[in-house]
């Protein structure tokens, strides 16, 4: 495993991949709760300090980079406003190139996490979900063809970006589309290449196609009817389930103590496409995945995974 994971990080630099979703930046206040409040029964929270990361798409495509895919472009949009400078800012200082529509109308989706003792209290959503016209739409896949990627990661967070005309275009577009879905944007996603949902997100998909029994008894006539060439299911401690034509796979998840799991989803789609554009093996494939979210769920908050932390996951495990 140690050396097909080493020819996957050496194969990465050559790779191009396209992020094209719902950029998110989020904001962590750390500090701490020693007191309850006089004027009500609530605890005082009291700020050390504050850190700014970039979470959603942009997370998915600084994963991406960090791995070391040689060239990674981002696709969304963004406000006019500070959380969109903000974004490019942590985006440019990791590498990744750029595509962003700026808004005047619609914010950056914004979250914000008090955290004391390593324990998120509270967070804070600030966003307002708009679709994307279709004139922005073609503008966002006109520059996407421009690049002509190895592969394309659609990173849906409900808040706009992805649409059916998008998805439409993409299926079109012969590019290997991977999909972090969300099931409100199931029709959006037929015909594509790849869907990753978690075990919730696909249990609601397979619902709306008027599917319902055990998700591994259902998951391959939801994926024939889908149109996929690949379904893979993330089932957190119990790993990664493949779907493929007349094939299914488990892959166990990595023995570690979960810390924190936000954006786990976002590692296992950027660690899922790269390996697949790479190798062309799908177990080869989850299996780096798993590696990866093993890594991304040990960290606090949005996280992007090293090559150096994926090898020593293997050494810990005696791979």
């Amino acid at each position: 495993m140690r050396r097909a994971v080493e020819e996957l990080f050496s194969a990465f630099g050559r790779l191009k991949i396209a992020v094209i979703g719902d950029p998110i930046l989020d904001e962590y206040i750390f500090g701490r709760v020693e007191r309850i409040s006089p004027e009500a029964p609530v605890p005082v929270f009291e700020v050390e300090r504050n850190e700014f990361r970039a979470g959603g798409a942009a997370n998915v495509a600084l994963n991406l980079k960090s791995l070391g895919v040689g060239r990674v472009l981002l696709l969304g949009r963004v406000g006019r406003d500070e959380g969109g400078r903000l974004l490019k800012k942590l985006l440019e200082e990791g590498g990744v190139e750029t595509k962003l529509l700026e808004s005047a109308g619609v914010p950056t989706t914004r979250k914000t996490r008090l955290v004391a003792r390593s324990q998120q209290l509270i967070r804070i959503d600030e966003e307002r979900r708009t679709p994307l016209g279709e004139e922005e739409t073609l503008k966002l896949f006109e520059e996407l063809k421009r690049f002509n990627p190895d592969a394309v990661v659609v990173s849906d967070y409900a808040k706009g970006v992805v649409t059916e005309t998008l998805g439409r275009l993409l299926r079109d577009s012969g590019f290997k589309v991977f999909v972090d879905p969300r099931p409100q944007n199931l029709r959006a996603y037929r015909g594509l290449f790849c869907v990753t949902p978690n075990l919730k997100e696909f249990e609601a998909m397979a619902r709306r196609l008027g599917l319902e029994g055990p998700a591994e008894e259902v998951a391959p006539l939801f994926r024939e009817r889908m149109g996929l060439e690949a379904l893979v299911i993330t089932l957190s401690e119990r790993g990664i389930a493949l779907f493929t034509d007349g094939e299914s796979a488990r892959f166990p998840a990595t023995a570690r103590e979960v810390y924190d799991v936000t954006g786990a989803g976002d590692t296992v789609a950027a660690a899922l496409s790269a390996a697949y554009a790479a190798a062309g093996d799908w177990h080869l494939a989850c299996r780096f995945a798993n590696l990866c979210a093993g890594v991304a769920v040990s960290k606090l908050g949005t996280a992007q995974v090293r090559p150096e932390e994926v090898l020593a996951e293997l050494s810990r495990l005696g791979l």
